[in-house]
């Protein structure tokens, strides 16, 4: 395969990935009638680890106390922000949790100034005011009140990008497999302690509720995992999150198609402002200046 036939396949795996993880919205929407949202988390993230063990059993032999340790600090965010996001989407449509999780984005840099001392710039700034002008018109209703679902959406949100920032603290010099299999443990086992402690397990399992959690486990975890990889090895970073990020579009396609979600104009307007706030954020528009040497020294300028 030549090098132009392996970047089309490239951006054909990134699409799938994110078609895949913008299904799983609905899919855990409509899970949520006959399950509670812990029990279906401990469901979901112990397959995946179980997967992921027996596709990469020969790399366990590595594990060590150090990874033990920063894989249940990252395993603790990962469940928090699931969790959140999972309560959400039992009190709001999956579309409106499919581009309120994507506060996370954003977020990112302003939470790595925390932790790097890296100040965000100009871009990080817009894509801040565009997100939280975008979060009010999904968001507040009529009495400028938000719906617990959302609340928690956006919540959750804030634990994805702690996450991400543990994800780039600690995989600087670890095997990110390892990682990501200790992360689903991890998150498995907390979601087994709250549901056998707050929730009922369900006694009936449906065709289409076994069919879901498959889904879920095998396709959003496994298979998109190992699509995204390969499609950013030989992808640009900025074409790569302008793909992954539209997660959310197909979240929200997805939802008015086989969830009834009906889309007002201030909902458009709401996730017109998000999604835009995104592609800032992720790419600060580089795929504007490419091949143009004064614009690439302006970008330069103003990120300084």
């Amino acid at each position: 395969m030549n090098k132009g036939s392996k970047a089309l396949a490239a951006k054909f795996a990134l699409f799938g990935a994110a078609l895949i993880w913008g299904g799983s919205f609905l899919i855990v929407k409509n899970s949520m009638d006959v399950m509670k949202p812990h029990v279906l988390l401990a469901l979901r993230f112990t397959v995946g680890c179980l997967l992921l063990c027996l596709i990469f059993y020969k790399k366990l032999k590595n594990l060590n106390k150090e990874y033990f340790i920063t894989g249940g600090i990252m395993g603790l965010f990962l469940f928090t922000a699931y969790s959140l996001q999972t309560i959400g989407i039992t009190d709001t449509t999956p579309g409106k949790n499919a581009f309120l999780t994507t506060i996370y984005c954003v977020l990112v840099p302003f939470l790595y100034w925390i932790v790097d001392k890296k100040k965000p710039d100009i871009y990080n700034y817009i894509a801040a005011f565009l997100i939280i002008t975008g979060i009010g018109f999904v968001s507040l209703e009529g009495s400028f009140s938000i719906r617990m679902g959302d609340a928690f959406t956006l919540a959750g949100g804030v634990f994805y990008a702690a996450h991400m920032i543990a994800v780039t603290k600690f995989t600087r010099k670890k095997d990110p497999v390892l990682l990501t299999i200790l992360q689903f443990g991890y998150a498995g086992v907390f979601s087994w302690i709250v549901a056998f402690l707050f929730e009922d397990i369900p006694t009936e399992w449906s065709f289409e509720t076994i069919t879901g959690l498959l889904y879920l486990s095998v396709f959003a975890t496994a298979v998109a995992l190992l699509l995204q990889n390969i499609g950013q090895k030989y992808t640009k970073p900025s074409q790569a999150a302008i793909i992954l990020s539209f997660e959310s579009v197909f979240g929200v396609i997805l939802s008015v198609l086989f969830y009834q979600e009906e889309l007002t104009l201030q909902l458009m307007i709401g996730f017109a402002l998000i999604f835009l706030s995104v592609i800032i954020s992720e790419t600060k528009l580089s795929f504007l200046w490419k091949g143009n040497p004064a614009h690439s020294m302006t970008k330069e300028l103003m990120e300084e």
